[in-house]
């Protein structure tokens, strides 16, 4: 099992947990557009895109392609115009907090070795590739501790029950 130093080997990534909540702003006209809501993971673990959240009383969810970002800030998600905002016709293969959540699942090593539960991830921003998944014993074990990050350079196996990652780089 590899546990990693996340800033000192990749720089800085994305997470789920950094992302959540932040503005969507149009670089044309300053106006936000909406929220970011959620991430839309392929069945090989690829972020393909964001789930955003947009209106005021009534918000409907929308797809954005991950290779519609203009870039991912610290205090917003830029991009240029909305029209590149799609109404959510189907629902996402997997996401992290939603519908179809890995959230919470189980992450088994090829091995069989029960690694943890699944927390958040971390993925290069302008490909979507996943590359670490920060894993949970338990509040007191996080604690006691700390989170895990476990580093994986080969796409996962999503099932039902578990996801199981390759750690024997």
């Amino acid at each position: 099992m590899k546990l990693i130093n996340v800033h000192r080997r990749w720089g800085t990534l994305r997470t789920f947990s950094l992302l959540k909540g932040q503005p969507v702003f149009d670089t044309k006209t300053g106006a936000k557009i909406g929220e970011v809501a959620d991430l839309w993971i392929s069945n090989t673990g690829v972020v393909k895109g964001l789930l955003i959240k947009k209106g005021v009383f009534f918000k409907h969810t929308y797809f954005l392609d991950i290779q519609d970002v203009s870039s991912f800030g610290w205090n917003g998600v830029m991009i240029e115009g909305d029209e590149c905002l799609e109404r959510a016709k189907t629902a996402p293969e997997y996401t992290l907090t939603h519908q179809h959540s890995l959230n919470g699942k189980m992450l088994l090593s090829k091995s069989g070795e029960s690694l943890g539960l699944l927390e958040d991830v971390y993925f290069h921003e302008e490909l979507g590739t996943i590359v670490g998944y920060e894993i949970t014993d338990g509040f007191f074990s996080d604690i006691m501790e700390g989170k895990q990050v476990i580093q994986s350079g080969k796409p996962p196996a999503i099932g039902k029950d578990a996801i199981i990652v390759d750690v024997s780089e």
